[in-house]
C-alpha cells in the first residue's frame, strides 16, 4: 500500500468530509491530512482501525511472551504435564 496516492490537505478535507469518509469505507485505505504543506494526521475508517488496534493487542501479547522466555520465566513441557497430572490426582 502506497500512501503517497492518499495525501489530501485539510482544506479537502473540510470542503469534503462526507466524500472522504464514503471513500475512507470503500477503499479501506488510510488518509494522510497535510497542513501548510506538513503531514499533521491520518485518518481511517472504523472497521480498519479497530483491527489495526487488535493487531497491535495480539503483537504486543508475543512481545510480552518473547520477553518471558529471554528472563527465563518459562517451565518446560515436562513440568506443566506433571503438575496438572498432580492437580487431577488430588481431585
Amino acid at each position: 500500500m502506497r500512501y503517497s496516492t492518499q495525501i489530501q490537505p485539510i482544506s479537502y478535507l473540510k470542503a469534503n468530509a462526507a466524500k472522504v469518509l464514503l471513500q475512507l469505507a470503500e477503499q479501506r485505505e488510510p488518509m494522510i491530512i497535510t497542513q501548510n504543506g506538513e503531514a499533521k494526521a491520518v485518518i481511517q475508517d472504523v472497521d480498519s482501525f479497530e483491527k489495526t488496534q487488535e493487531t497491535l493487542a495480539l503483537l504486543k501479547i508475543i512481545a510480552l511472551g518473547q520477553q518471558e522466555i529471554d528472563n527465563g520465566k518459562v517451565k518446560t513441557e515436562t513440568h506443566v504435564v506433571a503438575r496438572l497430572r498432580a492437580k487431577l490426582a488430588a481431585v
